[in-house]
Protein backbone atom coordinates (compact mmCIF):
# COMPACT_ATOMS: atom_id res chain seq x y z
CA UNK A 1 0.00 0.00 0.00
CA UNK A 2 1.55 3.56 -1.18
CA UNK A 3 0.25 6.75 -1.50
CA UNK A 4 1.77 9.75 -3.73
CA UNK A 5 2.07 12.66 -1.44
CA UNK A 6 4.08 15.96 -1.51
CA UNK A 7 5.52 16.97 1.27
CA UNK A 8 6.00 12.98 2.57
CA UNK A 9 9.54 13.59 3.64
CA UNK A 10 7.75 15.62 6.34
CA UNK A 11 5.52 12.65 7.95
CA UNK A 12 6.55 10.51 10.43
CA UNK A 13 7.69 7.19 9.64
CA UNK A 14 8.65 3.97 11.39
CA UNK A 15 11.25 0.93 10.45
CA UNK A 16 10.55 -2.85 12.32
CA UNK A 17 12.39 -5.39 12.12
CA UNK A 18 11.39 -8.94 12.75
CA UNK A 19 13.51 -9.33 15.68
CA UNK A 20 11.44 -6.04 17.22
CA UNK A 21 14.29 -3.73 17.01
CA UNK A 22 12.51 0.02 15.63
CA UNK A 23 13.77 2.73 14.45
CA UNK A 24 11.73 6.20 14.12
CA UNK A 25 12.63 9.03 10.93
CA UNK A 26 10.46 10.36 9.04
CA UNK A 27 9.01 9.01 5.09
CA UNK A 28 11.23 9.44 2.20
CA UNK A 29 9.87 8.66 -1.04
CA UNK A 30 6.12 7.13 -1.28
CA UNK A 31 3.85 6.97 2.08
CA UNK A 32 2.76 3.99 3.04
CA UNK A 33 4.01 0.51 3.90
CA UNK A 34 6.61 -2.18 2.35
CA UNK A 35 8.17 -5.52 3.64
CA UNK A 36 11.35 -7.33 2.13
CA UNK A 37 14.60 -8.29 3.85
CA UNK A 38 16.80 -5.74 4.93
CA UNK A 39 20.19 -5.69 3.72
CA UNK A 40 22.52 -2.67 3.34
CA UNK A 41 24.90 -1.11 1.24
CA UNK A 42 28.44 -0.16 1.26
CA UNK A 43 28.65 2.06 -1.89
CA UNK A 44 29.18 5.94 -1.44
CA UNK A 45 27.94 6.37 -5.48
CA UNK A 46 25.81 4.31 -7.60
CA UNK A 47 22.91 4.99 -5.94
CA UNK A 48 20.70 4.94 -8.91
CA UNK A 49 22.08 1.87 -10.85
CA UNK A 50 21.48 0.41 -6.99
CA UNK A 51 17.57 1.12 -6.68
CA UNK A 52 17.53 -0.42 -10.44
CA UNK A 53 19.19 -3.39 -10.07
CA UNK A 54 16.57 -6.72 -10.35
CA UNK A 55 19.00 -8.45 -8.04
CA UNK A 56 17.09 -6.03 -5.36
CA UNK A 57 13.87 -7.17 -5.55
CA UNK A 58 11.88 -7.63 -2.58
CA UNK A 59 14.87 -6.30 -0.64
CA UNK A 60 14.55 -2.97 1.69
CA UNK A 61 18.59 -1.26 1.10
CA UNK A 62 19.77 0.50 3.71
CA UNK A 63 23.21 3.11 2.40
CA UNK A 64 25.75 2.78 5.07
CA UNK A 65 27.02 5.76 3.13
CA UNK A 66 24.95 8.91 5.41
CA UNK A 67 24.45 11.56 2.33
CA UNK A 68 22.21 9.81 -0.39
CA UNK A 69 20.38 11.84 -3.17
CA UNK A 70 22.79 14.63 -3.76
CA UNK A 71 23.23 14.10 -7.64
CA UNK A 72 19.62 13.49 -7.56
CA UNK A 73 18.24 11.32 -10.47
CA UNK A 74 19.20 11.10 -14.42
CA UNK A 75 17.48 9.44 -17.33
CA UNK A 76 20.62 7.73 -18.28
CA UNK A 77 22.08 5.19 -15.51
CA UNK A 78 19.17 3.12 -14.72
CA UNK A 79 20.49 -0.60 -14.96
CA UNK A 80 16.53 -1.33 -15.98
CA UNK A 81 13.25 -0.34 -16.97
CA UNK A 82 11.93 0.36 -12.84
CA UNK A 83 13.31 0.72 -9.60
CA UNK A 84 13.42 -2.72 -7.85
CA UNK A 85 13.64 -1.86 -4.05
CA UNK A 86 10.83 -2.98 -2.13
CA UNK A 87 12.17 0.11 0.27
CA UNK A 88 15.07 2.65 0.74
CA UNK A 89 16.78 3.61 4.33
CA UNK A 90 18.81 6.30 4.43
CA UNK A 91 20.08 8.61 7.09
CA UNK A 92 20.53 12.22 5.57
CA UNK A 93 18.75 12.53 2.24
CA UNK A 94 19.62 15.37 -0.04
CA UNK A 95 17.64 18.52 -0.11
CA UNK A 96 19.12 20.05 -3.32
CA UNK A 97 20.52 17.93 -5.85
CA UNK A 98 23.50 19.23 -8.11
CA UNK A 99 24.66 17.55 -10.76
CA UNK A 100 24.74 18.47 -14.71
CA UNK A 101 22.90 15.46 -15.87
CA UNK A 102 20.29 15.24 -13.06
CA UNK A 103 16.64 15.86 -14.32
CA UNK A 104 14.60 15.33 -10.76
CA UNK A 105 15.27 14.63 -6.95
CA UNK A 106 15.66 11.14 -5.71
CA UNK A 107 13.02 11.66 -3.42
CA UNK A 108 10.26 12.65 -6.09
CA UNK A 109 11.59 9.51 -8.24
CA UNK A 110 11.09 7.36 -5.38
CA UNK A 111 7.01 8.82 -4.99
CA UNK A 112 6.48 8.50 -8.50
CA UNK A 113 6.87 4.93 -8.69
CA UNK A 114 5.49 4.10 -5.01
CA UNK A 115 8.66 3.53 -3.63
CA UNK A 116 8.20 3.56 0.56
CA UNK A 117 11.17 4.86 2.63
CA UNK A 118 12.67 6.14 5.68
CA UNK A 119 15.14 9.07 6.45
CA UNK A 120 16.59 10.57 9.32
CA UNK A 121 17.71 7.29 11.41
CA UNK A 122 20.99 6.03 12.52
CA UNK A 123 21.85 3.54 9.41
CA UNK A 124 24.99 3.08 11.48
CA UNK A 125 23.16 1.45 14.26
CA UNK A 126 20.74 -0.50 11.78
CA UNK A 127 23.84 -1.93 9.87
CA UNK A 128 25.62 -2.53 12.75
CA UNK A 129 22.55 -4.75 14.29
CA UNK A 130 22.29 -6.64 11.06
CA UNK A 131 26.12 -7.49 10.51
CA UNK A 132 25.71 -9.37 14.41
CA UNK A 133 22.13 -10.80 13.56
CA UNK A 134 22.08 -11.57 9.77
CA UNK A 135 19.66 -10.14 7.37
CA UNK A 136 15.94 -9.74 8.10
CA UNK A 137 12.22 -9.01 7.10
CA UNK A 138 11.54 -5.57 8.03
CA UNK A 139 8.69 -3.27 7.60
CA UNK A 140 8.58 0.22 6.59
CA UNK A 141 5.54 2.16 7.84
CA UNK A 142 4.38 5.73 7.34
CA UNK A 143 1.07 7.80 6.96
CA UNK A 144 -2.23 5.38 7.23
CA UNK A 145 -0.21 2.42 7.79
CA UNK A 146 0.81 3.61 11.53
CA UNK A 147 -0.03 1.38 13.91
CA UNK A 148 1.20 0.53 17.30
CA UNK A 149 4.36 -1.91 17.49
CA UNK A 150 2.77 -5.16 18.02
CA UNK A 151 0.39 -4.75 15.74
CA UNK A 152 3.49 -3.68 12.74
CA UNK A 153 5.52 -6.22 13.97
CA UNK A 154 2.91 -8.97 13.51
CA UNK A 155 2.76 -7.44 9.64
CA UNK A 156 6.36 -8.17 9.13
CA UNK A 157 6.12 -11.47 10.43
CA UNK A 158 3.52 -12.37 8.29
CA UNK A 159 6.02 -11.15 5.40
CA UNK A 160 7.84 -14.25 3.01
CA UNK A 161 11.39 -14.97 3.93
CA UNK A 162 14.38 -14.34 1.54
CA UNK A 163 15.72 -18.18 1.81
CA UNK A 164 13.28 -20.76 -0.58
CA UNK A 165 12.00 -17.52 -2.65
CA UNK A 166 11.81 -17.80 -6.76
CA UNK A 167 12.13 -14.35 -7.56
CA UNK A 168 14.27 -14.24 -11.52
CA UNK A 169 11.03 -14.64 -13.24
CA UNK A 170 9.08 -11.76 -11.80
CA UNK A 171 12.37 -9.73 -12.92
CA UNK A 172 13.20 -11.02 -16.24
CA UNK A 173 12.11 -10.11 -19.60
CA UNK A 174 9.14 -11.43 -21.32
CA UNK A 175 10.09 -11.22 -24.27
CA UNK A 176 13.64 -11.90 -26.59
CA UNK A 177 15.77 -8.89 -27.83
CA UNK A 178 19.08 -7.97 -29.54
CA UNK A 179 21.69 -6.12 -28.24
CA UNK A 180 23.70 -5.07 -31.45
CA UNK A 181 27.47 -5.37 -31.25
CA UNK A 182 29.00 -2.12 -31.47
CA UNK A 183 31.31 -2.07 -34.62
CA UNK A 184 32.25 -4.93 -35.91
CA UNK A 185 30.38 -8.19 -35.19
CA UNK A 186 32.60 -10.83 -34.06
CA UNK A 187 30.56 -13.62 -31.65
CA UNK A 188 26.76 -13.84 -30.99
CA UNK A 189 26.10 -14.60 -27.17
CA UNK A 190 22.64 -15.99 -26.00
CA UNK A 191 21.96 -14.30 -22.23
CA UNK A 192 19.86 -15.66 -20.10
CA UNK A 193 18.05 -12.73 -18.44
CA UNK A 194 17.72 -14.06 -14.41
CA UNK A 195 17.20 -10.15 -13.77
CA UNK A 196 19.99 -8.76 -15.55
CA UNK A 197 21.39 -5.04 -15.66
CA UNK A 198 21.83 -2.92 -18.70
CA UNK A 199 25.13 -2.41 -18.61
CA UNK A 200 26.48 -6.46 -18.88
CA UNK A 201 25.10 -6.81 -22.88
CA UNK A 202 26.36 -3.59 -23.35
CA UNK A 203 30.03 -4.74 -21.54
CA UNK A 204 30.09 -7.39 -24.09
CA UNK A 205 28.78 -5.61 -27.48
CA UNK A 206 32.03 -3.12 -26.73
CA UNK A 207 33.83 -6.31 -27.12
CA UNK A 208 31.79 -7.30 -30.68
CA UNK A 209 29.28 -9.60 -29.31
CA UNK A 210 25.39 -9.21 -30.79
CA UNK A 211 23.53 -10.29 -27.87
CA UNK A 212 20.18 -12.21 -27.46
CA UNK A 213 18.68 -11.92 -24.42
CA UNK A 214 16.42 -14.29 -23.46
CA UNK A 215 13.84 -14.87 -20.41
CA UNK A 216 15.26 -17.03 -17.80
CA UNK A 217 12.81 -19.21 -18.68
CA UNK A 218 13.83 -20.08 -22.43
CA UNK A 219 14.65 -23.87 -23.21
CA UNK A 220 17.49 -25.26 -24.82
CA UNK A 221 16.06 -25.11 -28.39
CA UNK A 222 15.70 -21.72 -27.83
CA UNK A 223 19.15 -20.60 -26.82
CA UNK A 224 20.64 -22.98 -29.55
CA UNK A 225 18.01 -21.53 -32.10
CA UNK A 226 20.44 -18.15 -32.15
CA UNK A 227 23.67 -19.84 -33.29
CA UNK A 228 25.04 -18.78 -30.25
CA UNK A 229 29.24 -18.76 -29.58
CA UNK A 230 28.88 -18.17 -26.10
CA UNK A 231 26.03 -18.70 -23.25
CA UNK A 232 25.45 -16.26 -20.86
CA UNK A 233 24.07 -16.75 -16.95
CA UNK A 234 23.34 -13.55 -15.64
CA UNK A 235 22.70 -11.78 -12.25
CA UNK A 236 18.95 -12.13 -10.62
CA UNK A 237 17.55 -12.23 -7.14
CA UNK A 238 16.14 -15.43 -4.59
CA UNK A 239 17.13 -18.20 -3.83
CA UNK A 240 19.28 -20.58 -6.51
CA UNK A 241 18.05 -23.86 -4.70
CA UNK A 242 14.96 -22.75 -6.20
CA UNK A 243 16.16 -22.66 -10.08
CA UNK A 244 15.57 -25.24 -12.75
CA UNK A 245 19.49 -26.29 -14.36
CA UNK A 246 18.18 -27.80 -17.20
CA UNK A 247 19.38 -25.41 -19.58
CA UNK A 248 22.64 -24.94 -17.78
CA UNK A 249 23.13 -28.74 -18.12
CA UNK A 250 22.58 -28.97 -21.93
CA UNK A 251 25.08 -26.22 -22.38
CA UNK A 252 27.45 -28.09 -20.33
CA UNK A 253 26.70 -31.44 -22.31
CA UNK A 254 27.33 -29.64 -25.58
CA UNK A 255 30.67 -28.11 -24.07
CA UNK A 256 29.73 -24.35 -25.71
CA UNK A 257 31.61 -21.59 -23.89
CA UNK A 258 30.00 -20.43 -20.57
CA UNK A 259 30.34 -17.46 -19.08
CA UNK A 260 28.13 -16.52 -15.40
CA UNK A 261 27.50 -13.69 -12.98
CA UNK A 262 26.22 -13.84 -9.50
CA UNK A 263 23.08 -15.93 -9.54
CA UNK A 264 24.83 -17.24 -12.87
CA UNK A 265 27.56 -17.97 -11.15
CA UNK A 266 25.30 -19.98 -7.72
CA UNK A 267 23.65 -21.88 -10.91
CA UNK A 268 26.90 -23.13 -12.47
CA UNK A 269 27.94 -24.36 -9.16
CA UNK A 270 24.79 -26.26 -8.38
CA UNK A 271 25.20 -27.70 -11.76
CA UNK A 272 28.77 -29.00 -11.10
CA UNK A 273 27.21 -30.62 -7.53
CA UNK A 274 28.17 -27.95 -5.51
CA UNK A 275 25.52 -26.64 -2.75
CA UNK A 276 24.31 -22.95 -1.86
CA UNK A 277 23.55 -21.27 1.38
CA UNK A 278 22.41 -17.96 2.65
CA UNK A 279 25.41 -15.63 3.56
CA UNK A 280 24.15 -14.02 7.46
CA UNK A 281 24.25 -10.78 5.45
CA UNK A 282 25.91 -10.89 2.09
CA UNK A 283 27.89 -8.89 0.53
CA UNK A 284 26.74 -5.63 -1.21
CA UNK A 285 28.64 -2.59 -2.41
CA UNK A 286 31.35 -1.49 -4.87
CA UNK A 287 34.59 -2.23 -2.69
CA UNK A 288 34.78 -5.95 -1.79
CA UNK A 289 38.49 -7.22 -2.15
CA UNK A 290 38.41 -10.19 -4.27
CA UNK A 291 41.46 -12.26 -5.31
CA UNK A 292 41.65 -14.32 -8.90
CA UNK A 293 43.54 -16.95 -7.72
CA UNK A 294 44.38 -17.98 -11.50
CA UNK A 295 46.72 -15.04 -11.75
CA UNK A 296 47.33 -14.06 -7.98
CA UNK A 297 45.46 -10.37 -9.04
CA UNK A 298 43.69 -8.59 -6.29
CA UNK A 299 40.81 -6.70 -7.58
CA UNK A 300 38.48 -4.55 -5.93
CA UNK A 301 34.86 -5.43 -7.27
CA UNK A 302 30.99 -4.60 -6.78
CA UNK A 303 29.04 -7.07 -4.95
CA UNK A 304 25.27 -7.81 -4.50
CA UNK A 305 24.39 -11.10 -2.79
CA UNK A 306 22.76 -12.80 -0.26
CA UNK A 307 23.69 -16.10 -0.87
CA UNK A 308 26.94 -18.02 -2.51
CA UNK A 309 28.23 -21.38 -3.57
CA UNK A 310 30.08 -24.13 -0.99
CA UNK A 311 32.90 -25.49 -3.04
CA UNK A 312 36.11 -26.66 -1.43
CA UNK A 313 38.91 -24.26 -1.81
CA UNK A 314 41.66 -26.76 -1.29
CA UNK A 315 41.26 -28.77 -3.74
CA UNK A 316 40.31 -29.25 -7.36
CA UNK A 317 36.92 -31.05 -7.55
CA UNK A 318 35.09 -33.91 -9.86
CA UNK A 319 32.21 -33.16 -11.39
CA UNK A 320 29.67 -34.47 -14.43
CA UNK A 321 31.45 -32.37 -16.50
CA UNK A 322 35.04 -32.51 -15.35
CA UNK A 323 36.93 -31.04 -13.09
CA UNK A 324 36.39 -27.49 -11.48
CA UNK A 325 38.35 -25.62 -9.43
CA UNK A 326 37.59 -22.16 -6.95
CA UNK A 327 38.88 -19.36 -8.71
CA UNK A 328 38.15 -16.71 -6.98
CA UNK A 329 37.64 -15.72 -3.29
CA UNK A 330 36.94 -12.95 -0.88
CA UNK A 331 39.87 -11.74 0.93
CA UNK A 332 37.39 -10.47 3.75
CA UNK A 333 35.92 -13.81 4.55
CA UNK A 334 36.78 -16.51 2.16
CA UNK A 335 33.61 -16.96 0.74
CA UNK A 336 33.95 -18.57 -3.06
CA UNK A 337 33.50 -15.64 -5.34
CA UNK A 338 33.85 -17.69 -8.79
CA UNK A 339 34.59 -20.76 -10.41
CA UNK A 340 36.22 -22.79 -13.18
CA UNK A 341 36.01 -26.19 -15.68
CA UNK A 342 39.27 -27.25 -16.28
CA UNK A 343 38.41 -29.87 -19.02
CA UNK A 344 35.54 -27.50 -20.52
CA UNK A 345 35.20 -23.45 -21.49
CA UNK A 346 33.10 -22.57 -18.61
CA UNK A 347 33.59 -20.00 -15.78
CA UNK A 348 31.76 -18.05 -13.35
CA UNK A 349 31.91 -15.11 -10.78
CA UNK A 350 30.09 -14.28 -7.91
CA UNK A 351 30.23 -10.34 -8.33
CA UNK A 352 29.38 -7.99 -11.20
CA UNK A 353 32.26 -7.20 -13.64
CA UNK A 354 29.94 -5.18 -15.27
CA UNK A 355 30.19 -2.50 -12.33
CA UNK A 356 27.44 -0.12 -12.88
CA UNK A 357 28.20 1.29 -10.12
CA UNK A 358 31.49 0.07 -8.70
CA UNK A 359 35.32 -0.29 -10.22
CA UNK A 360 36.57 -1.79 -13.53
CA UNK A 361 39.07 -3.79 -12.07
CA UNK A 362 36.99 -7.10 -13.07
CA UNK A 363 36.52 -5.86 -16.68
CA UNK A 364 38.89 -8.68 -18.15
CA UNK A 365 36.47 -11.37 -17.51
CA UNK A 366 34.22 -10.24 -20.32
CA UNK A 367 38.10 -10.54 -22.66
CA UNK A 368 38.46 -13.63 -20.84
CA UNK A 369 34.95 -14.80 -22.05
CA UNK A 370 35.80 -13.98 -25.71
CA UNK A 371 38.98 -15.58 -25.53
CA UNK A 372 37.38 -19.17 -25.12
CA UNK A 373 34.75 -18.31 -27.94
CA UNK A 374 37.93 -17.64 -29.91
CA UNK A 375 39.56 -21.29 -29.36
CA UNK A 376 36.50 -22.76 -29.51
CA UNK A 377 35.90 -21.68 -32.86
CA UNK A 378 39.52 -22.01 -33.62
Amino acid sequence: MTTSTRGAAAAPAVLVLEDGRTFRGRAYGAVGETFGEAVFNTGMTGYQETLTDPSYHRQVVVMTAPHVGNTGVNDEDDESKKIWVAGYVVRDPARIPSNWRSRRTLDDELESQGVVGISGIDTRALTRHLRERGAMRVGIFSGDALADEATLLARVLEAPEMKGADLSAEVATTEAYVVPAIGEKKFTVAALDLGIKGMTPHRMAERGIEVHVLPGTATAEEVYSVAPDGVFLSNGPGDPATADLTVIRAVLERGTPLFGICFGNQLLGRALGFGTYKLKYGHRGINQPVQDRTTGKVEVTAHNHGFAVEAPLDKVSDTPYGRAEVSHVCLNDNVVEGLQLLDQPAFSVQYHPEAAAGPHDAAYLFDRFVALMEAERA
